[in-house]
């Protein structure tokens, strides 16, 4: 049942053609407790006899599931949609706290929006439309379908478990496809709540398989999935650095992929800008989840004549925020980064920032906690794109302030990355801020909202660069998981001049 609950302690085991089963060689990986370092369960690692298996039952299944009803597809979705929300009553807030140390606000975060990315994408499947086109052969009439593609190898992270699983497979599934879906290593179980919630609703069995991989074994069986001939397209959410790698498998074989990778949002305060708003939206873009989203606000771009009492205005917030052990006391908004090793590396670029000349006005670069995962937030001002930290994504609380003196300057900075995910720009002139937007290389750029902002139907992604191409997200999804097919029908006794 949708709301059932479930030993934590239980081995997570793969899904294939609707069974649950164990590896091929049966081999397992631990999932732990990032905040406790402690053992949660042992999870199957799928090999690439496993994945081969799912890909053969996936490509078997799609003949059939390409051809389902509309309706029928939609009224599957809709009920996961009613099951996962039962979920909030049920196992997934446990789930959740103990993979990626979720608040009890991200926990109903992950599951509501997922929710409504499972109502959203059941309304497109009778938006999958084709054309027909005038011709001018006389006698020829010409239709332009859309196509769903065959097999779609998806990788979500954990970061957001449940809302990013649930985005890489529900287009590709309305349209018609069959996926094999790879979680990450950090956080199947959270992951699983959507597969859960599919299966319960109906999806035929061979459509969806789950297939958790070690992280030993990840390289070998991703390369495999990539370049798999029954495999027509990858979508990856992760680090640019893997989504390089997956791109350059995928390009050996000439195979489309979508990539949504990492950012270091820029949100440009221009003189005019209502401070409050402003300050309020760079606290909630910087600091949810503690920082760990694509679209996090990472660098704060002030003009000089607002930067002090903006700064001023940011610290008083920030003392209102509280941070610790989620466990421990369910009304933190700020927890454990998703392991210890993330918390080190946010040090090292807050300790390389101020040794090259950053002034540290809040947050003393310490980690608290019994895993050493807990990081209070930082800001950092006199940010200068000579630092690794104006470059690299942090994915941690932290927000780099800089200054600027004019509009253009703003954009130079803005666009100074190579990324190009998402940006805001804060402005009582709104069709001045238009202007900047405009400017400001993203995928989607707010004005007077944080950056920190997506819906179903909205195409997110990047424009290139470390923040990769593609996008997720209503009709923009349909066009990446479909492929358009000519069909000319020619009247009989035509004759052919050459």
């Amino acid at each position: 049942m949708g709301n059932s609950k479930v030993d934590l302690s239980e081995p997570q085991r793969l899904f294939i053609n609707g069974e649950y089963c164990s590896s091929s060689d049966g081999t397992t990986f631990s999932v732990a407790n990032p905040m406790t370092g402690e053992l949660i369960y042992e999870c199957a690692s799928a090999s690439v006899d496993d994945y081969g298996r799912a890909i053969e039952h996936a490509t078997v299944t799609f003949s059939s599931w390409s051809r389902t009803t509309p309706t029928g597809r939609r009224l599957i979705f809709l009920k996961a949609a009613d099951i996962l929300e039962s979920y909030l009553q049920g196992d997934a807030p446990a789930v959740l706290s103990a993979e990626v140390s979720a608040t009890k606000s991200w926990i109903k975060v992950n599951i509501l929006a997922t929710v409504g990315i499972l109502r959203e994408t059941a309304g497109l499947v009778t938006h999958i439309k084709g054309e027909i086109v005038p011709a001018d052969r006389p006698g020829t009439t010409i239709l332009i379908e859309r196509e769903p593609l065959g097999v779609v190898f998806a990788i979500s992270p954990w970061n957001a478990p449940v809302n990013l699983t649930a985005r890489a497979i529900a287009t590709p599934l309305i349209c018609g496809n069959t996926v094999i879906l790879k979680p990450s290593e950090f956080s199947p179980k959270s992951q699983h709540l959507v597969v859960r919630a599919l299966q319960a609703a109906g999806l035929p069995s061979g459509c969806l398989h789950f297939l958790p991989v070690s992280p030993d074994r990840t390289p070998a069986v991703t390369e495999y999935a990539v370049k798999h001939p029954s495999v027509r397209h990858v979508n990856f959410t992760g680090s640019d650095r893997v989504g390089r790698i997956i791109a350059g498998w995928a390009a050996t074989c000439l195979k489309r992929c979508v990539l949504e990778l990492g950012g270091k949002a820029p949100v440009i305060v221009l003189d005019d800008a209502n401070m409050e708003d402003a300050v309020e939206a760079v606290i909630f873009g910087a600091l949810a989840n503690a920082g760990q989203i694509c679209m996090s606000t990472e660098r704060v771009l002030l003009h000089s004549s607002v930067a002090v009492p903006f700064k001023e205005a940011l610290l008083r917030r920030i003392e209102r925020i509280k941070v610790g052990n989620h466990e421990e006391d369910s009304e933190v908004s700020i927890s454990g980064l998703f392991n210890a090793a993330s918390a080190r590396r946010v040090q090292a670029l807050l300790d390389s920032a101020v040794s090259s000349g950053a002034k540290l006005l809040c947050g003393d670069i310490s980690v608290s906690g019994q895993n050493k995962t807990i990081l209070s937030p930082h800001v950092v001002d006199a940010v200068t794109p000579s630092m690794d930290i104006f470059h690299k994504e942090s994915f941690g609380p932290l927000i780099c302030l800089c200054t600027f003196d004019t509009d253009e300057e703003a954009i130079t900075l803005a666009n100074g990355t190579d990324f190009s995910l998402c940006a805001a720009v804060f402005s009582r002139d709104v069709m001045r801020a238009l202007d900047v937007a405009r400017r400001v290389r993203a995928g989607s750029c707010h004005i007077n909202g944080p950056t920190v902002y997506i819906e179903a139907t909205l195409p997110n992604g990047g424009t290139g660069g470390s923040s990769g191409y593609g996008r997720f997200g209503g009709i923009a999804g349909v066009y990446e998981f479909t492929e358009p097919k000519i069909i000319s029908l020619g009247k009989s006794g035509m004759r052919y001049a050459f």
